[in-house]
């Protein structure tokens, strides 16, 4: 039987077991980084106590973010932080403060990740890493407290789909638009324990933040992971952090798929996935008449430099809406200082934003931006499900920083093509 070439993540998890492996395998490997966040770190170290786990096998290969109720929002919050530093000064691990950022960020700035590793996390969105050629996905607490205690986990081999972007976007129309698409297409189980391998012409003049959207909205797809071949946009990525991009991994031309998925990305419009589930997709042109009180531009989805900058074209010289909240929230503090450089908060606060210091409060409901019974928000976040935002009560579409930002100004979903100059 003549032999057929691997995908991505078929190579990664080959070259963590030492033989070759396949879709459907089960293996037990290495792990090469590992995450934990404070939101789950309180189930994660319940687990630890439960097996008398007093030492990390991880010390030097894992990091403990503050970033869900960060500043913390009441006393259970506070006593937990305290613990989790505690901990992290006893195992020597690193440490991410409040206000240093959004775990997702921080491990992509912080050159944690490297081409072909596997990574793991306490979050369901670890998946972004993928975007630096990695396999990355989350995991529970008690799967986290082994991780912690031995190095090591199983998985199965996840089968791949093949995600070909082709052609240019268009004006006002964002990478967010493109996760958005996929979502229509695959719906949130079409992809349930599978790789979103991206490829296609599309994907080449968009840049590793614009990527990251993609591979961060996998799992709502129900993926395992998403994941890029290494390319010259990932090792600019990694030339810019001083790191060489060594070890980067590529698919065979051979390699079998379970399924191919096309997104022509030239034939695209600004998209709204509308609650409450993200998968609801609609072009924005079709909501015009939708009423908000709350806009959101931030999250471990679009919370990066170049959606700030986004917004800042639209929203520059303009006010929000009378009646909406406007909040802007950077995606890490290394983020949040080039915004100052580029007086892109300036933009905001002028406007009648409210800009809030890095983390995930607003986006998961903790706090900074609870909505009210019967209010509606359009938001850059990942997932619109009921309650997400802290309240069951109110609705939550989804879409790109450019229709966020159009539609704050405007009191109402926006088509953002209107906001932005001829040369897009």
């Amino acid at each position: 039987m003549t032999a057929v070439g691997q995908t991505i993540v078929e190579k990664v998890f080959s070259s963590k077991a030492g033989k070759e492996v396949r879709a459907g395998d089960f293996i037990d490997v290495e792990i090469d980084y590992a995450m934990c966040h404070d939101s789950n770190l309180a189930f994660v170290m319940k687990a630890l106590e439960k097996i008398g786990c007093k030492e990390t096998a991880m010390s030097n290969k894992l990091a403990f973010i503050l970033d869900h109720s960060a500043p913390c929002s009441n006393e259970v919050a506070a006593n937990l932080h305290r613990q989790i530093r505690n901990l992290a000064q006893q195992w020597q691990v690193n440490l991410h403060d409040v206000g240093e950022g959004i775990c997702h960020q921080l491990m992509l700035e912080s050159g944690y990740i490297r081409p072909g590793m596997v990574v793991v996390g306490t979050d369901s969105h670890t998946c972004t890493y993928g975007v630096l050629n990695a396999f990355s996905t989350g995991i529970g607490s008690t799967e986290m407290a082994a991780v912690l205690t031995q190095g090591r986990l199983w998985f199965k081999v996840p089968e791949s789909i093949k995600v070909v972007i082709t052609g240019g976007l268009p004006k006002g129309v964002y990478s967010k638009d493109i996760a958005l698409d996929l979502l229509r297409q695959l719906g949130t189980e079409g992809a349930n324990y599978m790789a979103l391998e991206y490829a296609g012409d599309g994907i080449t003049n968009l840049s590793v933040e614009e990527r990251a959207t993609l591979t961060n909205m996998a799992v709502e797809m129900g993926a395992k992971t998403g994941i890029f071949a290494i390319d010259e946009q990932v090792r600019k990525w990694y030339a810019d952090l001083g790191l060489n991009a060594n070890g980067g991994v590529n698919p065979d031309a051979d390699a079998i798929y379970c399924k191919k998925v096309e997104v022509r990305a030239e034939n695209l419009e600004p998209l709204v996935a509308c609650p409450h589930s993200p998968d609801q997709v609609k072009p924005a042109t079709g909501l015009r008449e939708i009423k908000i009180q709350q806009a959101y531009i931030g999250t471990c989805t679009n919370g990066r430099l170049k959606d700030l900058q986004v917004a800042a074209r639209i929203i520059k010289g303009r006010r929000v809406a009378r009646g909406v909240r406007l909040i802007i929230q950077p995606a890490s503090r290394k983020i949040y200082q080039a915004a100052l450089r580029e007086n892109l908060i300036d933009v905001f606060v002028a406007a009648g934003a409210i800009v809030l210091p890095p983390g995930c409060g607003p986006c998961v409901g903790t706090h900074m931006g609870v909505p009210a019974d019967g209010e509606v928000v359009i938001s850059t976040a990942n997932r619109n499900f009921k309650g997400r935002m802290g309240n069951k009560n109110a609705s939550i579409y989804l879409s790109s920083p450019a229709t966020v930002a159009a539609s704050a100004i405007t009191g109402k979903i926006a088509d953002p093509r209107n906001f932005l100059p001829e040369e897009g």
